[in-house]
């Protein structure tokens, strides 16, 4: 999958060893405005040794082709991909935005949040993989 501002591409198998965070957003959802200002301040003070926190846009939920790019120049400092459509996104059996999915050091699922997840209960997953 590329990142939403290059044409570089990421896969998963990158980043074995490591607690993978994914949230799942769209520029226009008001859920994401507060959810994503949330994970930029976890992503600032996690150890990115042990966990790879990312976004990925979710383009075919977009509204305008660029909408998803000019949010992430504006608001995001997290590496931030971009979804195929809704193929990832739907891999993962995701609902509704946002959507966050924790992967363990093994490459297991280990949680997945819907819009209306805890944020806590977010970081209390985080933390009990890092035990």
């Amino acid at each position: 999958m590329p990142f939403i501002d290059s044409n570089e591409l990421y896969q998963l198998e990158e980043d074995k060893g490591k607690i993978v965070v994914i949230t799942f957003w769209v520029s226009w959802c008001p859920d994401c405005a507060v959810d994503l200002p949330k994970k930029e301040q976890l992503y600032q003070t996690m150890d990115r040794e042990k966990v790879k926190m990312m976004t990925i846009n979710v383009t075919g939920r977009e509204r305008e082709e660029k909408a998803g790019l000019s949010y992430k120049e504006k608001f995001l400092k997290q590496p931030t991909l971009a979804d195929e459509n809704r193929k990832v996104y739907e891999r993962y059996n995701c609902e509704g935005v946002p959507s966050t999915v924790i992967i363990d050091q093994d490459g297991e699922l280990r949680g997945q949040f819907g819009e209306k997840a805890n944020f806590l209960e977010i970081v209390k997953t985080i933390g009990g993989l890092l035990d």
